[in-house]
């Protein structure tokens, strides 16, 4: 599996790049990715991780990171979702869901 680019620094911000895991650290890397990185940053993202697993983990573990525009274009055109997940729990326009 590919190393984490240095410059994928200001996008994985909370942490550093040599303490984060490509596995273990998966659901932080796709989300930050997909909600601040540039067109290289996601080009690098889904050379590393398959769509599917991309995909999966969007749906799966959500994290409220995105804004409108973004959620649309990660939903709509990254990953081509043919139904939408509830934007309460991506958007951080909506107030967060306590469960």
């Amino acid at each position: 599996m590919p190393t984490i680019p240095q410059s994928l620094q200001g996008v994985l911000w909370s942490r550093k790049i040599k303490n984060l895991d490509l596995k273990k650290d998966k659901n932080y890397i796709i989300h930050q990715v997909l909600a601040y990185g540039t067109w290289e940053d996601l080009k690098w993202l889904f050379k590393t991780y398959s769509r599917l697993q991309i995909k999966n983990i969007f749906l799966k573990y959500p994290a409220k990171d995105y804004k409108p525009v973004v959620f649309n274009f990660v939903t709509k055109i990254l990953l081509g979702l043919k139904q939408y997940p509830d934007q309460q729990k991506y958007v951080t326009t909506y107030p967060r869901i306590i469960e």
